[in-house]
């Protein structure tokens, strides 16, 4: 197989048309329209579970980083609440449990739309997530 064929080969699988990429775009627009009403962001992590394997593979690492996403930020927000909750019970003062909560929800708003972001650029470009368990930005 020469390079040219290569290439091809590779610009066919990544084609606008690829099967699932139209999931993956929803996905995304339903992630980001959690940071207005929350109940989009387990309907998109719902839908990403279930297209996931059904599509191309250069989808499917949108479709996994889509999940990765989800559960980090689930788990995250977790341990933050059980952090500010232990905050309060050890009699620490108000401001610095509160600061510890809009310093945590700034922080996370930032990781979220920064990953739905380059999410988003990657695929409209066509290009599969090169790394989609990675923490940051794939």
């Amino acid at each position: 197989m020469t390079a040219a064929d290569n290439s091809g080969a590779g610009l066919e699988r990544r084609a606008k048309d690829a099967p699932g990429r139209g999931a993956a775009i929803i996905i995304y627009g339903l992630y980001l329209g959690a940071i207005m009403t929350v109940v989009t962001l387990p309907v998109g992590a719902l839908l990403a579970h279930y297209k996931l394997g059904r599509g191309a593979a250069w989808v499917d690492s949108h479709l996994r980083f889509q999940i990765l996403t989800f559960w980090l930020l689930l788990l995250a927000s977790a341990g933050a609440v059980v952090i500010w909750q232990l905050l309060g019970k050890l009699a620490v003062p108000p401001l610095t449990a509160w600061t510890f909560g809009y310093l945590y929800i700034t922080a996370a708003v930032a990781w979220y739309i920064g990953r739905c972001g380059a999410g988003i650029h990657r695929l409209t470009g066509n290009e599969p997530i090169a790394k989609p368990y990675s923490p940051l930005f794939g």
